[in-house]
């Protein structure tokens, strides 16, 4: 499987009681198919993945198998604390014949480079199908790094793409340069451009949950058309966004962006959070502005 496009981790819509609203989920994963986006995550960090049950979860990924189809790729994430569990989202996505399985390290744990890769082998073992690796030490606490690299690689070729998370553009040079067999996949909005440059083909991007086509205009004017000073000035206008969804509340201002859009995402689960009221106008206004520039950029009426 080659990941091309963007590929949005899917919020999870919640009722008013607190469970998961599957009507408004297929009504969130329409709307994506509709506005063009390339692939489909579900289990994924803006998912609220670590609030879900394994029920839950396991429901939701078959769910989503039901409602897209073979319309566009899907991908299940298999994040858990204990390998055990990762085993069993695995399990699961083979299961439902999901097209790929995003896994990242198990977090608090602190695994060496070869714990770390075993139970990335673990996880791969279960499934059988391609993975995207997820390197977020920001949130797991470890960084996948060459020995990691090297051990997964060499022991299945299922391991074809990285979505990377760290923000150090030292670990992107290192997989562009060094591992030619994994396809890089940009997991830090704001870098965006600089991944586009050193060959990404691919954006896994919370964004795109309510924005999708301003985040398709970025990737066709950098990875299809191969201009990138219009590429600049698209990524200019989505920088205010970024900073944004950065400042500590991003799960929940997906969210709310969900709602600007016209869709019912719902609150989000303890121990977040919502926006306050000066944020929702502060979020609607950068929406708005971002929206009629890119339209601009691209020729199209704001």
């Amino acid at each position: 499987m080659k990941f091309e496009g963007i590929y949005t981790p899917a919020i999870t819509p919640l009722a008013a009681d607190g469970k998961i609203d599957h009507a408004a989920f297929g009504e969130v994963l329409e709307f994506l198919i509709d506005a063009g986006v390339h692939g489909i995550i579900i289990g994924g960090s803006t998912g609220e993945y670590y609030a879900h049950t394994t029920e839950e979860r396991l429901a939701l990924a078959a769910y989503a198998r039901e409602v897209i189809g073979t319309r566009v790729p899907l991908i299940i994430g298999t994040g858990a604390v204990r390998t055990e569990d990762s085993v069993e989202f695995a399990k699961g996505a083979k299961a439902i014949m999901a097209d790929a399985i995003l896994v990242g390290s198990p977090p608090y744990a602190l695994p060496t480079e070869a714990e770390n890769a075993a139970h990335a082998l673990a996880v791969d073992r279960a499934a059988g199908l391609p993975v995207m690796l997820y390197n977020y030490p920001g949130r797991m606490g470890v960084s996948m790094g060459r020995e990691f690299f090297r051990t997964v690689t060499s022991a299945s070729k299922n391991f074809v793409a990285i979505k990377e998370s760290s923000g150090q553009t030292s670990q992107l040079h290192m997989l562009a340069t060094e591992f030619h067999d994994i396809d890089v996949s940009c997991g830090w909005d704001d870098q965006a451009l600089e991944f586009f440059a050193w060959g990404a083909r691919s954006w896994v991007c919370a964004g795109s949950n309510f924005i999708p086509r301003e985040h398709i205009a970025l990737y066709q004017a950098c990875v299809v058309d191969k201009d990138f000073d219009k590429g600049r000035r698209i990524m200019s206008a989505m920088m205010p966004l970024m900073d944004f969804l950065e400042g500590g509340k991003f799960v929940q201002s997906i969210k709310h962006g969900c709602a600007l859009a016209g869709m019912k995402p719902g609150g989000v689960r303890a121990p977040l959070g919502e926006l306050d009221d000066a944020e929702k106008r502060r979020l609607q206004a950068v929406v708005d502005e971002l929206k009629r520039t890119v339209a601009g950029i691209v020729g199209e009426r704001a």
